[in-house]
């Protein structure tokens, strides 16, 4: 029994440790992250840390994949029991509601730039685990919209444009976003496209 509690404790700190480096790497990428600020903000040693993960990659692609996985739950309920260009409409007014957190939408941002910037440098661990992570929340976006490639396609499209107006830290307000509906829904204007409080502060 106390040996049971001890592992859930140790999952419940990794599970933190990964939460942290989300808000870490979201600010300062996989270069600009050192573990000892991961840990800081844990409130653990770094030795502990490493008991929890071998090195820096292994949390880098850890907090990727919870970015990712997060993405996915929240389509996953928003859609539940739809399909097709009603599943889209719901995923797509779920996905404002997600990147009003800036940190969520940098998390996305950053695992793109550090694939490139890893790569480069002949590391490719965190490239592959990338790309199978969006690769599974494409194909279940697929899925959800009723296997269209080219729905599947266009929702991603819209999605990264939205990071990057979020990214850029453009208001709800601004005319920027007029032009942006959400998939399915032709009425949406700039307040209702843009996420509440993005560019606030």
């Amino acid at each position: 029994m106390a040996r049971n509690s001890m592992r859930m404790s140790a999952e419940e700190r990794r599970e933190s440790v990964v939460r942290a480096a989300m808000v870490e790497f979201a600010r300062g990428g996989y270069r600009g992250t050192s573990t000892e600020a991961i840990a800081r903000r844990v409130g653990v040693s770094q030795p502990y840390l490493f008991r929890l993960f071998p090195n820096k990659q292994a949390i880098f692609e850890a907090a990727a994949e919870h970015c990712i996985e997060e993405t996915w739950r929240v389509f996953d309920r928003a859609s539940e029991g739809l399909t097709g260009e009603a599943a889209g409409a719901a995923m797509g007014a779920a996905y404002l509601d997600l990147v009003a957190d800036r940190e969520q939408v940098m998390m996305q941002m950053q695992i793109y730039v550090s694939v490139f910037a890893a790569e480069s440098a002949g590391e490719h661990g965190i490239g592959e685990a990338a790309r199978a992570g969006w690769l599974r929340l494409f194909e279940r976006i697929r899925e959800r919209l009723g296997g269209d490639q080219g729905a599947a396609t266009g929702f991603m499209a819209h999605g990264m444009l939205i990071n990057t107006l979020v990214a850029l830290g453009y208001p709800a307000d601004h005319r920027i976003w007029s032009g942006l509906e959400e998939p399915g829904d032709q009425e949406a204007g700039p307040q209702e496209a843009g996420p509440e409080g993005v560019g606030e502060g």
